[in-house]
């Protein structure tokens, strides 16, 4: 099956924000748990290390989440490959 122009464009969008959304998840895994005792403040009455591995880091990835859901809705109106009710 030969995949159009169109196919393409969407699926290159996709696996653009795909890396883009694993590097920020990279960076909020390992790299800021890697350097948080280096930054030794106190960050809401907590050590900044404490509140990134308990806290900052189950944020981040809730808004990675929800980033991706949002945009791959757009994006899938946009190419008009959406699913459900037209809004």
């Amino acid at each position: 099956m030969q995949l159009t122009q169109r196919h393409l464009e969407y699926w290159n969008k996709n696996l653009t924000m795909t890396a883009i959304l694993l590097f920020v998840w990279f960076v909020a895994t390992f790299v800021l748990g890697y350097y948080a005792r280096e930054l030794s403040f106190n960050f809401f009455g907590w050590p900044f290390a404490f509140y990134m591995a308990a806290q900052g880091s189950l944020i981040i990835y809730v808004v990675i989440i929800w980033y991706y859901a949002r945009y791959m809705n757009n994006l899938d109106r946009e190419f008009d490959v959406h699913e459900g009710e037209d809004d």
